[in-house]
């Protein structure tokens, strides 16, 4: 989903309602997720949350903590108007990026406009829109960890924003996220140099000597999985050539295979890069 956005925002196309729509049918994809809403605004209503004091028989709608608005045509004019708030260039003269950011995912996610995937899409368009603006060279910033790890903390502050229009809390949380993501992301960085350098030696220790072993290393350590497809057209090899190898580098180590549910190994990964990137910004 990620590459899909920023290779939509490099190639010039502007941040769309159509855009936001596709990266929510790729994220639903063959999930539990998929289905007749998949890639659109939502069409049916959607609750949030559950209240303390909701009774257990309590209709969801009623035992909801935040019942976001209706589906239809406000719906959609007010996700439109947020994108066109978000790259407006007097707002982004006006007022700090990082204040802009924390005031757009409070009413994305206020708008909660798809059936499924709105906080991972949410935390997305932080990402997006700092890029955009500059604040970030590259789009490397995760800032899901974080808020994932605080959860409570994350939802009680946006609820006091609707209920009691507790901005100044709320941006100082989401500005200590991206602190926090920003040292965390930097630091998992310096972290796959190095891992990146000690796969390499394990190349360079072996009876393997090729040029393109040590470009499939660099290619595990931008890719948190592939095919050996994506792999034959990346290092321009032949299928062949592309299987061998990776399988060569799964027999030193530097790769592994994914299983799937069939039990087949279709994609594969190198588990020093996934580690790093498990890794926690708590």
């Amino acid at each position: 989903m990620a590459e899909s956005a920023f290779s939509w925002l490099e190639d010039g196309h502007p941040l769309t309602v159509n855009m936001l729509e596709e990266l929510q049918r790729i994220l639903v994809r063959e999930t539990r997720a998929e289905g007749k809403s998949s890639g659109k605004v939502r069409d049916h209503q959607v609750v949030v949350g559950q209240r303390a004091t909701a009774h257990p028989g309590d209709l969801p709608v009623k035992a909801a903590r935040f019942i976001p608005p209706p589906p239809g045509l406000d719906l959609q004019a007010n996700l439109r108007d947020l994108l066109d708030w978000l790259t407006n260039a007097e707002v982004r003269r006006e007022i700090d990026p990082v204040v802009a950011a924390a005031l757009a995912h409070y009413q994305f996610e206020t708008l909660h406009p798809f059936h499924d995937g709105n906080g991972r899409i949410g935390r997305m368009l932080i990402v997006i829109n700092l890029y955009e603006q500059g604040v970030l060279q590259e789009p490397t910033l995760t800032v899901s960890p974080w808020f994932e790890a605080r959860r409570d903390q994350y939802y009680d502050h946006l609820f006091a924003v609707s209920t009691q229009g507790a901005w100044d809390p709320y941006v100082r949380f989401f500005a200590e996220g991206l602190e926090a993501s920003a040292q965390g992301t930097h630091d998992r960085m310096i972290t796959l140099v190095r891992v990146q350098t000690e796969m390499k030696e394990r190349v360079r220790e072996s009876a393997l000597r090729a040029d393109t072993a040590h470009a499939l290393v660099d290619f595990a350590v931008s890719n948190i999985s592939f095919t050996v497809r994506a792999v034959e057209k990346e290092l321009k090899l032949s299928y062949g050539r592309a299987n061998s190898l990776v399988g060569q580098l799964v027999q030193l180590g530097v790769l592994a295979p994914m299983r799937t549910a069939s039990g087949n190994a279709r994609r594969f990964y190198a588990p020093q890069v996934y580690g790093v990137l498990l890794g926690d910004e708590r």
